[in-house]
């Protein structure tokens, strides 16, 4: 590769938004020698099937059409073997020889498998999720896969919605930091290096917010609402360069996401200026039928005109895009384009100068389930995890105690990784059993399962689609508790490990009752009842529902689903290895009946008393309070943290100017540990209502026992705009509270005007 064309691939990749004076030379000269089918045939991606689908349809005679250049690129085969047969058809039998992109969904890590991405979110830990995504790309990238469909980054403020196991949570700030960093994690600085790959952000758009919390379902909102609220994470991951975007299910302002070309082309290329490459979700494109668009012709012809550059499995441009040219219902140029971009990130990603680069056969063995991978995993849950409650300082657990390990979930190794963790081996999942012999050798450990995950078999039915995830023993619930509660009593402390069963998030996977299925709430009412410490780890891909829990006498421990290394570093956590730091990026509720709920709520005009207190005709509900179980940004510590001296270095600003807050947090406890510090906005009068506080600003510090720090967080002019009625991005002259704490009820604050 020669010095000018190594220039031009950087400045690519860096923006990757291509103009008409920007055009690619190869990928010109190309065009001009396609057919209309071998254009038509680079929109095209299939799977030969094999993998874990998200949808029910696999496609046929792949082989046949990867000869005939109608396939762009495939999906679900990996390794540098199988890749290479593929790759070799496209690039040695197809006419041109135009190489494939190969993809993959590599949600929360490769085959060493890390925290779901709502777990990981809770670490607050921008750098190492970028470090999470470039392991994840190193071993995806080893095992031929070149194109990510990751990260997603949509907003979710129901956890009845099983994809919020996928996301960053409630909050677009934070979550806009995580997608910039995973695709800097996946996507590098040189997509041309064997490394690293193409990131695809999705779903674009709104999929977070879907009705009812029922997946694939209608979503309605203001566009005030979506672009202050829904859709900056989007639009983070497009100014981080993100090569490619893939559309949702939902419709947007009534139109379904992959026909939308207000959302395609009027805001993503235009407004945004993003020049890589849209693709559907699985069959999406299809899907629009049943949604009432038309024919499987006419919504293909849509999907292409609304900016729709490649459909997934579905194959409705393979089989309608030449009768529609020839009806006139598309043109050859809005073809063209389509292939274009796709032939632009081939060329960026250094296919077209080497279509074998990602298939060396000796790097599986070199980039795959290292020690040093799998080290970065177990770091990784365990700085994911959340302690939400710590009676009596039950955490962490002396190793040389007489522990009872209980629960349907502690030697489970079915439900370590995590929904969406299709090339995840569950077989080489530490188990919490295994955990904790291998962290506390000294200590005796009896194990009992205790119950069922559910004792449903009807609802176990649709759990299990992927396999065994909720077991339902041959012994009776009361033999089984019998055999737990005199365990119990038999120890000087109980762990109990419930909650929710791998698949019991993610996709298609929504829930009404998001509580602890009774058979374990069963168990750990009698737990509690022997009068042991009990302290509580919790799995679950989602915010559950645990009031009742809550008020026990126990130690909470959320550790979501944590990955290959799961036991280990539960254990290491349990035991005091690792102090938890893990903060909330959604807020739990005490009830469905409060969904959804998220902190950065609007003021009404009649508010319910800050107090709590119920009063009539005041915005509050009759039978439960407005405040939430737990708060966004809410983790505690085996140590203590103290807030004081908040200070801002100045008390007016002018446009364009940014401002510091600068707070001391010491470390009041007997342990060190480390901190999130949380500073939130509040713009207190303008055009549109304002939420009561958004987050704008964190910054996660390491303190020794009695150490303090200054810890300053800055505010960008940015930070201080929001999208007015007319969507303008503007900071309106005025009163800003400054809010700083340990999560979103933080009560220090100082003021400052804005000019």
């Amino acid at each position: 590769m020669n010095i000018k064309h190594s220039i031009l691939l950087l400045v690519l990749c860096a923006s990757f938004t291509l103009s008409a004076q920007k055009r690619i030379p190869k990928v010109e000269d190309l065009l001009q020698k396609m057919t209309l089918e071998e254009k038509i045939g680079q929109l095209n991606l299939l799977t030969p099937g094999g993998g874990v689908a998200t949808g029910e349809v696999v496609s046929k005679n792949v082989e046949t059409k990867i000869k005939a250049g109608q396939v762009g690129g495939l999906f679900g085969v990996a390794g540098p073997d199988k890749v290479r047969v593929a790759q070799e058809l496209a690039v040695k039998e197809s006419r041109l020889g135009i190489p494939l992109l190969i993809g993959s969904d590599v949600i929360h890590g490769y085959k060493t498998t890390y925290p779901i991405p709502l777990g990981l979110s809770a670490s607050w830990d921008l750098a190492l999720m970028e470090q999470a995504a470039q392991m994840a790309a190193r071993e995806a990238t080893a095992d031929g896969i070149n194109w990510n469909f990751s990260p997603m980054v949509d907003v979710a403020r129901d956890p009845r919605w099983g994809r919020i196991a996928e996301g960053a949570g409630e909050d677009p700030y934070l979550g806009s930091r995580i997608a910039e960093a995973m695709v800097k994690g996946y996507q590098g600085n040189d997509l041309t290096a064997s490394h690293t790959k193409l990131a695809c952000v999705k779903h674009f758009a709104l999929y977070g917010a879907a009705e009812a919390g029922r997946d694939y379902h209608s979503v309605d909102m203001s566009k005030v609402k979506m672009f202050n609220q829904y859709l900056p994470p989007y639009k983070a991951a497009v100014d981080a360069g993100v090569a490619s975007v893939m559309s949702s299910f939902n419709d947007v302002d009534g139109v379904p996401a992959t026909g939308n070309k207000w959302l395609l082309t009027d805001l993503l290329r235009d407004r945004w200026g993003f020049g890589g490459f849209v693709v559907s979700d699985y069959t999406s494109l299809n899907e629009m039928i049943p949604h009432g668009l038309g024919d499987l012709q006419a919504v293909s012809a849509l999907s292409l005109k609304a900016g729709l550059d490649m459909d997934m499995v579905g194959e409705g441009f393979l089989t309608t895009l030449k009768k529609s040219l020839e009806e006139g219902k598309v043109t050859e140029e809005e073809i063209t384009n389509a292939c274009r971009r796709v032939l632009e990130a081939k060329y960026i990603s250094g296919l077209f100068d080497d279509p074998y680069r990602y298939l060396d056969s000796k790097r599986p063995s070199k980039d795959i389930l290292t020690n040093e991978n799998r080290a970065l995993a177990r770091k990784l849950a365990a700085h994911s995890f959340v302690l939400l409650k710590n009676e009596n300082n039950i955490l962490p657990i002396q190793k040389n105690k007489k522990i009872a390990l209980i629960g349907p979930l502690a030697d489970s190794r079915n439900n370590m990784l995590g929904t969406w963790a299709p090339t995840g081996d569950l077989n080489l999942a530490v188990t919490i059993l295994e955990g904790f012999k291998n962290v506390a050798s000294n200590a005796t450990i009896s194990y009992a399962k205790g119950a069922n995950i559910s004792d449903d078999e009807e609802f176990a039915k649709h759990v299990n689609v992927f396999g065994p995830r909720i077991e339902i023993d041959e012994r009776s619930p009361e033999v089984m508790l019998e055999e737990a509660i005199a365990l119990a009593k038999n120890s000087d402390v109980v762990v109990a490990v419930v909650g929710e069963a791998t698949e019991m998030t993610g996709e298609a996977a929504s829930r009404t009752d998001i509580s602890i299925p009774e058979s374990q709430k069963i168990l750990i009412r009698n737990l509690v009842a022997t009068g042991k410490p009990v302290a509580l780890v919790l799995m679950s891909g989602r915010p559950l529902t645990i009031p009742d829990e809550f008020e026990l006498p126990v130690a909470i421990l959320q550790v979501w689903h944590p990955g290959v290394e799961a036991g280990n570093a539960i254990a290491d956590v349990v035991f005091g290895d690792y102090n938890p730091s893990g903060k909330l990026t959604a807020t739990w509720p005490r009830n469905v009946g409060q969904i959804p709920i998220y902190y950065s709520v609007k003021y009404t005009g009649r508010p319910a008393p800050e107090s709590g207190e119920f009063q009539k005709f005041r915005s509050n509900y009759l039978d439960a309070p407005n405040s939430p179980l737990l708060p966004f940004g809410y983790g505690l510590s085996y140590t203590t943290f103290e807030y004081s001296d908040l200070k801002l270095s100045k008390e007016t600003i002018g446009q364009g100017e940014s401002i510091s807050a600068t707070v001391t947090v010491t470390n009041t406890g007997n342990y060190d540990g480390e901190e999130v510090v949380q500073l939130y906005l509040r713009d207190v009068v303008r055009s549109i209502t304002p939420p009561k506080r958004e987050l704008k600003g964190f910054q996660k510090v390491s303190l020794k026992k009695g150490e303090h720090k200054e810890v300053t967080i800055t505010l960008s002019a940015d930070d201080l705009k929001f999208y007015n009625g007319q969507l303008n991005f503007v900071a309106e002259p005025g009163e800003f509270q400054v809010f700083v704490g340990t999560n979103s009820d933080a009560e220090m604050t100082k003021s400052f005007t804005l000019k």
